[in-house]
């Protein structure tokens, strides 16, 4: 049996800047209220009518992380796209990456596991590839927030949260056992599906047409709802579970960790993760200060900067860690 191994990576945000105090001008907040509460500082938003969508920017992203695993595009036997924004209803994003870098017909699966997406998709791609059925795969996660928000006063305690961008990676065969993806771990607690949500448009309460007869000003089904502070609770609980449960399945334990990759959700949180067991700065990597949180897309931005910026070396264990809507929460143990 093979293990995987991240090969190539690779990452794309849209140039337009938001700033907190850009965001002041559209509601009543302002640049302290919004970094005591979340660590942001800024996000990337697309602008509208340039054409950039949740497929053209994990192109864009893929193209990057395909060049550097040194591979052609049409050694990619398959295709993993985690995303909450996809470009249509249907079909997903997926299919759209294969047509869009004119990739054989290989098959494109989609993850609809939000903030946990990547994580998800890593752990699909790991066990496809340690059963020898692909060697290697595309696993994209991207996400196009800003269009979707509700960016007035009544929208602020989730719109100053969320940025648009992209990130991929391409998995390949290790034939070492010692090196690469040693395990995943994969969680989930529908009970509190509606604390984070999107209600609108799904075929269960509100579709469309239900949208368009009502035409109500006041109808905030199909914005995104986030109970904050239950959100966060939940976070530190199951972030904090399922790192040690996948340093112990490893036989490992915190002072094993190199680096740590947490989804983006709230600067507040990884702070708190890191304080727990006891990390220094220089273990854990953040970035949501400039991008915001991007979703599925916030691990492998986060991934492939802490790389680039050579915080991951040969050897290292690197823990990759989220939670969000669902709730769904998991965890990637590799060694570098």
């Amino acid at each position: 049996m093979y293990n995987s191994k991240i090969k190539g990576l690779g990452y794309y945000v849209p140039e337009n800047v938001v700033t907190n105090d850009d965001l002041s001008k559209l509601m009543d907040t302002d640049d302290a209220w919004i970094q005591e509460r979340t660590g942001i500082k800024e996000r990337r938003h697309v602008v509208k009518g340039s054409g950039e969508t949740t497929t053209t920017m994990g192109v864009k992203a893929a193209k990057i992380a395909i060049e550097r695993a040194e591979i052609d595009k049409d050694d990619i036997d398959f295709i993993v796209f985690a995303t909450l924004s996809p470009d249509y209803y249907f079909p997903g994003p997926g299919v759209l990456v294969q047509r869009d870098l004119d990739i054989k017909t290989v098959g494109a699966l989609d993850v609809r596991n939000q903030c946990s997406g990547f994580v998800y998709g890593i752990s699909v791609a790991d066990q496809y590839i340690k059963s020898g059925m692909y060697k290697n795969i595309l696993v994209i996660g991207s996400e196009l927030h800003s269009h979707g928000l509700d960016m007035t006063t009544r929208g602020r305690a989730v719109s100053v949260i969320f940025g648009d961008g992209a990130g991929a990676a391409v998995l390949t065969r290790e034939e070492d056992n010692t090196k690469g993806i040693l395990s995943t771990h994969l969680h989930s607690e529908g009970q509190h599906a509606e604390e984070l949500s999107l209600i609108a448009p799904g075929m269960g309460k509100r579709w469309v047409n239900d949208i368009i007869a009502d035409n109500n000003p006041d109808d905030e089904s199909y914005y995104p709802y986030m109970n904050g502070q239950f959100v966060f609770k939940n976070a530190v609980v199951r972030f904090s579970e399922v790192i040690v449960e996948g340093l112990q399945t490893n036989g490992l334990s915190a002072t094993d960790i190199d680096m740590l990759i947490p989804h983006q959700a709230n600067l507040r949180i990884s702070q708190f993760v890191q304080r727990k067991f006891g990390l220094t700065d220089d273990q854990v990597f953040n970035n949501i200060m400039s991008y915001g949180n991007t979703t599925a897309a916030s691990i492998p931005i986060a991934l492939t900067e802490a790389w680039e910026k050579e915080k991951i070396k040969e050897g290292d264990l690197v823990v990759l860690a989220a939670f969000g809507s669902g709730f769904t929460w998991g965890s990637a143990i590799i060694r570098w």
